[in-house]
């Protein structure tokens, strides 16, 4: 009895969260019931009592036919989930695509209700609100927020987060990025969202940060983690990280892959010439390239440094950097003081659409930024078959697989850094043969329906248990009749 009780309380409170209806409106007949058995019997001594209480019952059925109408208009609704995502900034980033790809895969079935909130694209990293715009669903810019620290912006973005998620009433808030996940987090508490998930795409406390500012970011992050129901990782590295540093237990982190449109990838070869032509590749050229924005921590000094010692004994090797940024000016005049400027292309800011044609372009990428969640470019490089070269930092080791699919190496090793890149130009056979390992084993785990697929059973997980714990609650609310 007690069994079945629980579980017809874990639907009702199911489907409340999934509609909109209180809890308490669903258990109101049962309540009136109770109140109802009780006076009855007072109302039996007399006819005056009679009368009082059949109006009471007047009342009581006419409020127990609308509670049944709201129900009923509620199943007729469907199962439409209200989603809400939140990014501080929609630039040409992983942690951008990654989002845009989960709001285009949500917004694809019809019980979904997608929304993306998000702060202004402001740079030189490009932008990606107008694809966002294109797919359909919601998109609401905060002005507000910014990536920069600004007190009083923050103080202003935490009060839109929160008006806008009280009107929206979403049933998940999804948070990505620092600044968005904490005040998003904070937002969604305040606005009472049944289920929040937030998710690492790379934490933002690192070895190469003062520790003044690594413990004010943990401290952050564990406060914002009390308010989550779950947090994914896009690494299973990351996951370990924020538990080694006491942002949350075990049990609330989940790994589920950075998701990408990977047949364009698999399928990039046949822009191959086409690209290097574009680009004034010639013809047997071994051309090495590193994807990432021209920032601080993003290791371009060390691929400068890398073209300087090889350029020299190899006439037929031309480096290649795609992306933009701060650093662009400096790199390309130290790339020309150094006198290697005719053996390197910057290709400046390439649109998200270009990028599988680029790597197509290359024989071999490199990767040499400091810090990254798990960087998409290194994915990306093995699902068009080719070899990659990586420092060892965070979740690279996830997908370089040491001598299977590329070079692992230790963060700022410079000669080891040489020494791997050499043995590609040196052997094509071996670098054949780790593109097509890194293409047979990663082509599958991150394709972006498989994310899509992970991110929705979470919802669906966290939505349930959430029920199933009010459930329990409300069943050891004590019997009113005794």
């Amino acid at each position: 009895m007690v069994a079945s009780q629980s579980r017809a309380v874990f639907i009702s409170e199911l489907k409340c969260l999934r509609h909109g209806v209180r809890w308490s409106e669903l258990c109101q007949d049962a309540i009136d019931w109770n109140i109802w058995g009780k006076e009855k019997r007072n109302w039996q001594k007399n006819e005056e009592g009679r009368k009082r209480g059949w109006k009471k019952w007047q009342k009581y059925e006419e409020g127990r036919k609308r509670r049944r109408k709201v129900r009923n208009e509620g199943r007729k609704i469907g199962d439409r989930l209200k989603i809400v995502h939140i990014i501080t900034r929609m630039i040409l980033g992983g942690a951008q695509e990654n989002t845009l790809f989960t709001c285009e895969g949500q917004h694809l079935d019809s019980n979904n209700e997608v929304t993306l909130i998000t702060g202004p694209a402001i740079g030189r990293e490009g932008e990606l609100v107008e694809r966002a715009k294109e797919c359909g669903f919601q998109v609401i810019l905060v002005d507000e927020m910014r990536r920069e620290v600004n007190v009083w912006l923050e103080f202003l973005t935490l009060r839109s987060l929160t008006r806008h998620l009280r009107e929206l009433k979403p049933d998940v808030v999804h948070t990505h990025s620092t600044k968005a996940g904490i005040l998003g987090r904070m937002a969604a508490q305040k606005a009472r969202v049944p289920v929040v998930i937030h998710t690492i795409h790379g934490p933002p406390f690192h070895p190469n940060q003062i520790w003044i500012k690594n413990a004010f970011f943990i401290a952050l992050e564990r406060y914002a983690a009390k308010k989550s129901d779950k947090i994914l990782c896009v690494a299973d590295a990351m996951s370990q990280q924020a538990i080694d540093a006491g942002v949350a237990p075990a049990d609330m982190f989940v790994t589920v892959r950075s998701g990408m449109e990977v047949e364009h990838f698999r399928d990039s070869s046949k822009h191959r010439e086409e690209m290097r032509r574009k680009l004034g590749f010639a013809e047997g050229e071994i051309v090495v390239g590193k994807i990432a924005r021209l920032a601080h921590l993003k290791g371009y000094e060390f691929m400068i440094e890398l073209a300087q010692s090889l350029c020299p004994k190899y006439p037929n090797l031309k480096f290649m950097f795609v992306g933009d940024g701060a650093l662009h000016d400096s790199l390309q005049r130290q790339a020309q003081e150094s006198g290697i400027g005719d053996r390197i292309v910057f290709t400046g800011l390439v649109p998200a659409t270009e990028i599988p044609a680029c790597i197509s372009a290359m024989d071999i990428l490199v990767h040499t930024s400091l810090r990254e969640g798990l960087a998409r470019v290194l994915p990306q490089a093995l699902i068009s078959g080719k070899p990659v070269v990586s420092f060892d930092i965070d979740g690279a080791r996830e997908v370089c697989l040491n001598e299977e699919t590329g070079f692992l190496i230790p963060p700022k090793d410079q000669m080891a850094l040489e020494e791997g890149v050499e043995k590609l130009i040196a052997d094509p056979d071996l670098k054949a043969r780790l593109g097509a390992r890194g293409q047979e084993l990663f082509t599958e785990a991150f394709s972006k329906e498989v994310m899509v697929e992970q991110i929705n059973d979470i919802y669906r997980q966290c939505l349930a248990l959430k029920a199933l714990r009010s459930s329990q609650k409300r069943l050891d609310i004590p019997d009113r009749r005794r």
